[in-house]
């Protein structure tokens, strides 16, 4: 910890808390700021409400020893968020509570030179290598799933909009909204979970910070001038278009490798198979395409794989500059 933090002092009330909070994660990631704002507002409230006869102020001093000032607990989350993410990355590990325990206890000391520690892989070891990618099968049924999900999301904001817009001439309409506003970023946060757990993208663990010390009126007028809360319905309608479109990438190109790669097996199980047809001439039935086939097939679903994994990529991207406050 540097003079300056020492020197500098206590924040008076919690919004200042954590105002300064933020301002000491700049640069880090957004999603863990969410959860670092959230966390925090959290503990100092609940320690207010405990300690009722006294003031923020008093309350935040009382709690620096424990809990942190602002630039404590901002460095305490940078480095916890250091030792996760090596958990995360560390091939063929199970996330658990021990797993990220075994990262922490590590030394934190500088890091290998690349050339020990990294190898450089060839052009072929890194096509084939995406096999060991657990993030490529995440992708790959990420994809598949996108056409269930983003159906469910299309139907929920087009329904809330369309009921909660035509319900407002009448007093029962305001409530009606606020609940579907609500409940787009409870989705939100489930979607972010799926997202990380399959993309491996970090995403907010807790819910979009609000100042709680204001009224009712101006938390309700916040959300609505919150770009987040319309870029989120912005991404739950384009989940459709997408989810379509993954899924028929997805199960075409799975499909064609696979029967390409199988091609033979049939012509070899049954008397009359598909085979591969060009011009009402059955070659699946020379010899000579039977290692072709296969060999085309196994590139083309190696190939799926790194696109899966490219498209996994890309939407993890899409979803944390839509679902998260940058």
């Amino acid at each position: 910890m540097n003079a300056d933090n020492h020197a500098r002092p206590l924040p008076t009330t919690i919004p200042e808390y954590l105002e300064q909070l933020r301002a000491a994660l700049a640069g880090a990631d957004p999603a863990m700021i969410q959860d670092a704002l959230y966390d925090a507002e959290e503990y100092l409230r609940s320690e207010l409400a405990e300690q009722a006869g006294k003031t923020e102020a008093e309350v935040i001093a009382g709690v620096a020893g424990s809990y942190g000032a602002p630039e404590e607990v901002a460095e305490i989350y940078r480095e916890t968020e250091v030792t996760v993410n090596r958990a995360l990355r560390a091939p063929g590990m199970r996330i658990t509570p021990a797993a990220v325990a075994a990262a922490a206890a590590a030394p934190a000391g500088p890091a290998s030179p690349p050339s020990a520690a990294a190898p450089q892989r060839s052009l072929v070891a890194r096509f084939f290598g995406v096999v060991l990618d657990p993030h490529t099968y995440g992708a790959l049924f990420y994809m598949l799933l996108s056409l269930a999900t983003g159906t469910f999301f299309f139907t929920w904001v087009v329904t809330g909009l369309s009921l909660s817009v035509s319900l407002l001439i009448l007093i029962i309409g305001i409530p009606i909204l606020l609940l579907f506003l609500g409940s787009v970023r409870v989705l939100s946060l489930v979607e972010g979970r799926i997202i990380e757990t399959m993309l491996g993208v970090r995403m907010p663990r807790r819910p979009a910070y609000t100042d709680k010390s204001q009224g009712w009126l101006a938390r309700i007028g916040a959300m609505f001038a919150d770009g987040r809360t319309w870029l989120t319905m912005l991404y739950f309608l384009l989940m459709l278009p997408l989810g379509v479109a993954y899924f028929t990438i997805a199960t075409t190109l799975l499909s064609l490798s696979l029967a390409l790669m199988f091609a033979p097996l049939g012509e070899l199980l049954f008397d009359h198979p598909a085979g591969i047809w060009i011009d009402g001439v059955n070659v699946a039935t020379a010899f000579w395409v039977w290692p072709v086939s296969v060999a085309v097939g196994a590139l083309l679903l190696f190939g799926t794989l790194h696109l899966a994994r490219g498209i996994g990529k890309l939407h993890g991207a899409m979803a944390k500059h839509l679902l998260v406050r940058l």
